[in-house]
């Protein structure tokens, strides 16, 4: 993974943000780009606890998309324009999670990578100590990943699962 151009959509940012970890994003790429719909996603509630870290992090980050955006049909605004984005701008990585979303981009020929992957990289690189901690996060505030994937995870990096 590391180094490139990443287009993150809405959720990997969600997540990264609610732990404290958007700066992996910079320690593993190049730069960062989010389309004009996931800003919009991501800025506009202000309630919640991490929004200024959001804000100051991905103000400077934004892009308009050039073309039409003729996704939105099968799958969501801020997915859509990420997509369209990471064509536009040649981009090496598309920070996605939502598994359909997830497929449709890969069908179009775009290298897919999650939040999970990130953090596994992250940890690799001594940029993290541990996932655990991260994870145990994660499912106390409602991010949604599979336990199943998080202990496979865990085990593989030599970590204690979940019981």
């Amino acid at each position: 993974m590391s180094n490139g151009l990443v287009i993150a959509d809405a959720g990997p940012i969600f997540s990264l943000a609610l732990v404290d970890k958007l700066d992996v994003l910079d320690k593993l790429f190049d730069d960062i780009r989010i389309s004009k719909a996931v800003w919009e996603e991501i800025s506009s509630d202000d309630t919640k606890p991490f929004h200024a870290r959001i804000f100051s992090f991905f103000q400077n980050k934004v892009e308009t998309i050039k073309g039409r955006n003729d996704l939105t049909f099968i799958m969501d605004y801020g997915e859509s324009e990420s997509v369209i984005l990471y064509k536009e701008l040649d981009a090496d990585f598309l920070l996605i999670d939502d598994k359909k979303a997830r497929n449709i981009a890969e069908n179009y020929n775009i290298n897919c990578v999650g939040t999970i992957g990130i953090l596994i990289k992250a940890k690799e690189l001594g940029i993290i100590d541990s996932l655990k901690p991260i994870f145990t996060s994660f499912l106390n505030n409602k991010r949604f990943y599979s336990i199943e994937l998080l202990n496979n995870v865990l085990i593989n990096n030599l970590e204690q699962p979940f019981l």
